[in-house]
């Protein structure tokens, strides 16, 4: 962690600008993981995740599925599988993102789309291009994850609450012991006052 030590003249200035017990803006993105323990046998499926306000709504998803690898010795547990998965929908209320079918298919190797969306993941939420970290028949052995950007929203999405779901298709039914992880990013601003110790969410339109 790195840290900042003030001069003896900028240590006066900020020291006075403490003592005025402004509010200090605070900016950062916050991730938060939720687990489905056990899906079902089935070809498709929905799973509610979450009811968030508009101060949290997500500007990223990201969706991994693993089987009979948790509290397994001989298994990778960074490791996810595909499950022969055909599409991921993801509704913010009734808004749906992507807005198109991905028609994945990973026992024809037809999952390029997918392997888009991961590339781009990288440029999206850091703001500069780089090379992905898995090349694409990587991707599908060691971690076919859907990342879903969702960052662009309407207005409707900014006011009230927002319920986040998930509907997932495979081709084949989902193998016993398989478990689904949803890593939600979104953005928070919070206003810390240092002298009252007070800390409050605050929109980002603030």
């Amino acid at each position: 962690m790195p840290h900042i030590k003030l001069s003896d003249r900028e240590r006066i200035q900020f020291l006075r600008y403490l003592e005025k017990d402004l509010f200090i803006k605070l900016a950062f993105r916050n991730w938060d993981l939720y687990e489905y323990p056990l899906l079902p046998r089935t070809t498709k499926h929905t799973w509610s995740i979450k009811t968030t306000s508009q101060l949290e709504n997500p500007r990223f998803v990201i969706i991994g599925l693993q089987t009979a690898r948790k509290n397994v010795g001989a298994k990778d547990m960074s490791q996810f599988d595909h499950c022969n998965l055909r599409d991921i929908i993801l509704f913010l209320n009734s808004t749906y993102y992507p807005y198109e079918s991905l028609n994945i298919k990973f026992s024809e190797d037809k999952y390029i789309l997918l392997y888009e969306q991961y590339a781009k993941f990288h440029q999206s939420y850091y703001g500069r291009r780089c090379e992905p970290l898995l090349s694409l028949k990587e991707y599908k052995e060691y971690a076919p994850l859907f990342v879903i950007d969702c960052s662009r929203q309407n207005e409707t999405l900014k006011i009230g609450p927002v319920d986040v779901r998930v509907e997932i298709e495979s081709d084949q039914e989902l193998p016993d012991h398989t478990s689904a992880y949803c890593l939600i990013l979104n953005d928070c601003v919070i206003e810390y006052s240092p002298l009252s110790n007070i800390v409050k969410k605050i929109s980002l339109d603030s």
